[in-house]
């Protein structure tokens, strides 16, 4: 089992979450994105940079992903593709994309994306919170206890 990380957008708070939770449990973390990223020097952690361009992580990603392995990602259509190959989705805000429930968040997502290319502001995703941290790191814990790593 790999922990990925959507790292482009992912906050610095959750990919420390990550790094610390890789040592405890010596799991292995995977960072991809399309820029340079500060990554710590651990065996456990490889950045991967990919090429620049849409969607180039995200494909990286689901490619490489297996069964089993978590996802951390907010990008919605990356979390659908994740979840059809039997890995665990996580957004940065705790929230566990399923087989039950990424249909309806991939149809908001769509329909909120054809409002702002007809023009429509639909605002922005909320600030950040502590509780967002909190809930994110007990959703990663429980995932990796369900693995057998917590």
């Amino acid at each position: 089992m790999k922990i990925w990380i959507d790292a482009d957008a992912c906050p610095r708070v959750i990919k420390d979450i990550l790094f610390r939770a890789s040592e405890r449990t010596r799991t292995e973390v995977k960072v991809v994105a399309n820029s340079s990223l500060w990554v710590p020097r651990s065996p456990l952690v490889e950045f991967v940079l990919v090429g620049k361009g849409l969607d180039v992580a995200d494909t990286h990603i689901a490619t490489e992903c297996a069964a089993g392995d978590i996802v951390v990602t907010a990008d919605i259509p990356l979390a659908a593709l994740i979840v059809t190959k039997g890995a665990h989705a996580l957004n940065p805000r705790g929230e566990l994309y399923t087989p039950e429930n990424i249909a309806e968040r991939l149809s908001v997502r769509n329909f909120l994306q054809g409002m702002r290319d007809a023009g429509e502001s639909t605002g922005g995703p909320p600030a950040f919170h502590d509780r967002d941290k909190q809930k994110f790191a007990n959703a990663l814990d429980a995932l990796l206890r369900k693995a057998g790593r917590g």
